[in-house]
C-alpha cells in the first residue's frame, strides 16, 4: 500500500544501532565510525552530514543511503537545500560536517561516474546535436593531443564514438536532427539532447535539477515516459543476468505528482522542523516512501494513468503535508520512512525532547 503508518520500520531497538550521543562526540568521530547502515549495494550513503554556510545551516544531519539502481525523486519547499544536496552528490561543493560517501568511499571533485541535467538547457549553442552529444567522448579520449600523438588510433575510434553517439540520438527520438543547432530545437528536444549528452559516458549516478520544470504539461510527461525507459533499460541485464552498467538516478523536482509517478522512491527535505535545541539548524529528510522495489530490482515503469488513482492522490497529500507545510512541524523523533534504507541518527537530546518523553 502506499499510505500508512510504518514505525516499525525507524524502529531502534537496544543494542541494533548505535545513537550518536552529543554534537561534540560526532565532530570528533572518525569516517569510518560513522558507517552504522551502510551496506554493499549503497552506491551514496550520508550520515550526520551538514552543510552551513559561513553561520547559516543549510542543511541538518542527513541520514540517506541510496542503492545502486533506484529512481529517487527529491521534494522541498524553496530554500529547503535540494540544490544544495545534489551539489554535494556532485563534488561541486564540500559538507561541512558527518559523512558522505560516494561507492564507501569519501565524495570528491566531480568525475565522470556522475552526469548531471540542470533546469536551463546546458548544450553548447555553437555545436550542432551530433556535436554537443559527441562531445564528452572526445574529452574522454584526449581530444587533440590524442589526434597528434597517433592520428590512425584517433581516427577508429573517433568512427567508433560516432557510431554510439549516433544511435543514442536515435534513442532519444531525435533522429534526422543531428546537424541542427540547439535554438532550431523545441525545450523537450533540448531536454532530451542533454540527457544524452550527460549518459553518453554511462555515468553511475545521473543527476537531474528540476530538468523539466520549464516545460508544459503535454512535453513533460512524454519526458517522464522517456525517461522511465531509459531507466528501465539501464537497469535491465540480459536474460535476467545483472545489468552491465546500472545507473541510479535522483531526480530533483518541485512538483509532487511528479515526483511519486518518476519515483521507486520520494525523498522529502524540508526545513519545517523541530528538535532539543534551540536555534535555526537547517533542512532535514522527513519523508522517505519506497514501493516495495529491492535493492538492485528496478521498478517497471508505470503508466501514466496511475496518476488519476485515488492512491496516487492520497499519497501526494500525504507527502504534503509531512514535507510543504509549515504550519506542521515534525520533531526529529517522529520521523518515519517507508523505504528499507530509511534510517535516522539522534542524540541524546533529540530523543529527550521528543512527545514521547514528555
Amino acid at each position: 500500500h502506499w499510505v500508512g503508518v510504518h514505525s516499525d520500520l525507524h524502529a531502534h531497538h537496544p543494542g541494533e544501532v548505535p545513537l550518536v550521543q552529543t554534537l561534540k562526540e560526532r565532530c570528533s568521530m572518525s569516517i569510518n565510525e560513522r558507517r552504522t547502515h551502510l551496506r554493499p549495494h549503497h552506491v551514496l550513503y550520508a550520515e550526520d552530514m551538514t552543510k552551513s554556510y559561513g553561520k547559516f545551516n543549510v542543511l541538518a544531519d542527513i541520514d540517506l543511503a541510496i542503492s545502486e539502481g533506484e529512481l529517487v525523486t527529491l521534494v522541498g519547499p524553496s530554500g529547503s537545500g535540494k540544490t544544495t544536496l545534489l551539489k554535494l552528490f556532485l563534488g561541486q561543493e564540500k559538507h561541512t560536517d558527518g559523512t558522505l560517501l560516494l561507492d564507501g568511499e569519501a565524495v570528491k571533485h566531480p568525475d565522470p561516474s556522475r552526469g548531471i541535467v540542470y533546469q536551463k538547457y546546458s548544450l553548447y549553442p555553437h555545436m550542432t546535436i551530433f556535436e554537443n552529444v559527441m562531445f564528452g567522448l572526445f574529452l574522454r579520449d584526449g581530444g587533440l593531443v590524442k589526434f597528434l600523438m597517433n592520428p590512425k588510433k584517433w581516427w577508429v575510434k573517433r568512427q567508433e564514438n560516432k557510431a554510439e553517439a549516433l544511435r543514442l540520438i536515435e534513442r532519444v527520438g531525435l533522429k534526422g536532427h543531428e546537424e541542427k543547432f540547439p535554438e532550431k530545437l523545441s525545450g523537450g528536444q533540448q531536454q532530451r539532447v542533454a540527457i544524452a549528452q550527460a549518459i553518453i559516458r554511462r555515468p553511475r549516478i545521473l543527476l537531474m535539477d528540476e530538468a523539466f520544470s520549464g516545460l508544459d504539461e503535454f512535453t513533460k510527461e512524454d519526458l517522464q515516459i522517456f525517461l522511465l525507459g531509459l531507466w528501465d533499460e539501464a537497469n535491465t541485464g540480459v536474460d535476467g543476468a545483472p545489468s552491465t552498467h546500472p545507473m541510479t538516478i535522483i531526480f530533483i523536482t518541485h512538483g509532487l505528482g511528479e515526483a511519486v509517478y518518476l519515483g521507486s522512491r520520494v525523498l522529502g527535505l524540508s526545513q519545517y522542523v523541530t528538535e532539543g535545541r534551540e536555534g535555526q539548524f537547517g533542512a532535514r529528510i522527513v519523508a522517505d516512501e519506497g514501493f516495495g522495489r529491492k535493492p538492485g530490482e528496478p521498478r517497471k515503469p508505470k503508466s501514466p494513468s496511475v496518476k488519476t488513482t485515488p492512491e496516487f492522490g492520497q499519497l501526494i497529500a500525504y507527502i504534503k503535508k509531512l514535507v510543504m507545510r509549515p504550519e506542521i512541524r515534525q520533531h526529529v523523533t517522529e520521523f518515519e520512512g517507508t523505504h528499507p534504507d530509511s534510517f535516522i541518527t539522534l542524540t541524546e537530546e533529540q530523543k529527550a525532547d521528543g512527545p514521547s518523553a514528555t
